[in-house]
């Protein structure tokens, strides 16, 4: 199988189901961005040791399911995606959120991102998102699943709270945000 097809040389794209869109579309733009994301996680992945798989197979089902909300944003309003995020998903991380929290000191200021290069990575990833959410919610009502946007709405809380448990796997701190005013 060829990786390149020529088919885009023109600056359009396929969508699922084949219907053709320019490469600057919102649908797009918006699953381009959670490529982008899902890459920013890929590179946090990469930096972890052995010791903390239960930590990475978080990230990494996470990286899957933003395959299936890309999936959905590159499908038509008329037709059906095969791999629907249910609202499991979302409770899914809301309770990876809520027992990484439990395990975290008290946050009393503002953090800037940063401390190890896997919590910088995974802020990038938040960052990232949160501008997905934003394309997705440019996009028209009738054109989304209300589910990927909540899903969306709380991963970047997820990556928030998951860059700051990498600082404490890492073993090092958190660099707080001290006023230059």
């Amino acid at each position: 199988m060829k990786i390149y097809t020529k088919t885009g040389d023109k600056g359009e794209t396929s969508l699922i189901y084949g219907s053709r869109v320019p490469k600057d579309h919102p649908r797009v733009e918006a699953y381009g961005t959670l490529d982008e994301a899902n890459a920013a996680i890929g590179t946090a992945v990469s930096l972890f040791t052995a010791e903390n798989d239960a930590f990475k197979e978080s990230l990494q089902r996470v990286q899957a399911l933003l395959f299936h909300a890309g999936a959905e944003l590159a499908t038509p309003a008329e037709k059906e995606v095969q791999w629907k995020l249910k609202p499991k998903h979302t409770n899914d991380i809301e309770a990876e959120i809520d027992r990484w929290t439990s395990e975290l000191p008290l946050l009393k200021q503002f953090i800037l991102p940063g401390g190890c290069p896997s919590a910088a990575a995974l802020h990038q990833a938040r960052t990232i998102v949160r501008r997905s959410e934003r394309l997705i919610v440019s996009m028209a009502e009738g054109n989304r699943n209300d589910e990927v946007l909540r899903f969306i709405n709380r991963l970047s809380d997820y990556l928030f709270v998951a860059a700051r448990y990498a600082i404490l796997l890492h073993e090092t701190e958190e660099v707080l945000l001290v006023p230059d005013i």
